[in-house]
């Protein structure tokens, strides 16, 4: 699902907000919201986190496709071999997609900012 501002959402399940709290010793509790609490989408981030390998890959893949024709055969075929080695590494990154998190105003007033758009379902 696309998130976008605006958007209607509720939570997909109950959702810890802290650790246990204590007054005088004494554990009282943790503050949850619960499965279905409605809100409002006011922030959508992409995040691309990409690992040195992926960087990597996107170089040396620019690099062949770029001068892979002028290069002596046998250095085109490292670099070939080296492209070759990064790839899967590529593919999953390409097939995770980006970790997209949100800030969603809920109706009782509550923000949960930086939350990952899995835990929620559009209204």
């Amino acid at each position: 699902m696309t998130f976008e501002e605006g958007l209607r959402v509720k939570l997909a399940g109950d959702t810890r907000l802290t650790d246990s709290m204590e007054v005088s010793g004494l554990v009282v509790g943790f503050l949850s919201l619960a499965a279905d609490t409605e809100g409002t989408v006011e922030r959508v981030v992409e995040h691309r986190e990409e690992s040195e390998g992926v960087r990597e890959y996107e170089r040396l893949k620019s690099l062949l496709d770029s001068f892979g024709g002028q290069m002596p055969a046998e250095s085109r075929k490292q670099l070939e071999e080296k492209v070759g080695s990064l790839e899967p590494e590529w593919v999953a990154f390409q097939e995770r997609g980006p970790r997209v998190t949100v800030r969603v105003r809920f109706d009782n007033g509550f923000i949960l900012d930086e939350a990952d758009a899995a835990v929620f379902t559009p209204v």
